[in-house]
């Protein structure tokens, strides 16, 4: 990565979602966001109740900071630099509308190699059981890109079915022609992967951009499974 500054004028990522559902979004997460449930067993979960989406992402990949971001909270979820400080599936309510799942962080972490083995495990095992789970962000540090264990989760999710976002993060760190870069070989990376969505967000949980596309997305799965959304 260029030691150079960020380049100010970043390119945004178009969205064609109607500004109903931009509005939509941001009055979801604009309201009570609580933790409701922690597990680092699969048979401990909670009851499946309306629509799930959750976090995915390798250590100190910035998922923990992007949840704070999304929800307009300083301090939702724990924030570390030392990879793997999320131990466990963790569960928060955000009013009423879906639930939201911070996700232990995958690939190297700061413990024992069995801890970490149990961890992986836990993660593949959720995936693929739990039928409200409406969509898988998976987080991807814009500076680096896809890493071997990266390409794990996403055919854990093919084979599982299960729909899922790349989330490009830490955009604010990169010059322009750096993230022009890095969005492109990200939509090549997945554009044969049959259970991924074919769009790209970009975020910064440091600058906010990206958050109010994030939030929009989401409204568009409650949209589609049929759920109410905020009046707009």
């Amino acid at each position: 990565m260029s030691n150079s500054r960020p380049d100010t004028n970043r390119p945004a990522i178009r969205t064609d979602l109607p500004p109903a559902l931009i509005e939509a979004g941001r009055k979801i997460f604009a309201g009570e966001a609580d933790f409701t449930w922690a597990t680092a067993k699969l048979d401990a979960l909670p009851p499946m109740k309306g629509m799930e989406v959750a976090f995915a992402g390798r250590s100190n990949v910035g998922k923990s900071s992007l949840v704070n971001s999304l929800t307009n909270r300083n301090a939702l979820a724990r924030t570390s630099h030392t990879p793997g400080r999320t131990q466990e599936l963790i569960f928060f309510d955000i009013g009423g509308w879906l639930t939201l799942v911070d996700m232990p962080g995958y690939g190297y972490a700061a413990v024992e190699k069995a801890k970490v083995a149990a961890w992986n495990r836990l993660i593949h095992d959720y995936l693929r059981g739990r039928t409200n789970l409406a969509r898988v962000f998976v987080l991807v540090d814009s500076r680096h890109g896809f890493k071997p264990v990266d390409e794990d989760i996403l055919k854990t999710l093919d084979v599982a079915a299960v729909s899922y976002q790349i989330v490009l993060t830490k955009s604010d760190m990169l010059k322009k022609q750096e993230i022009d870069a890095r969005i492109e070989m990200t939509l090549e990376a997945i554009h044969r992967r049959p259970a991924a969505f074919p769009e790209v967000l970009l975020t910064s949980s440091r600058s906010g951009d990206g958050m109010a596309d994030l939030r929009a997305n989401i409204a568009k799965l409650l949209q589609e499974r049929g759920e109410p959304l905020p009046a707009v």
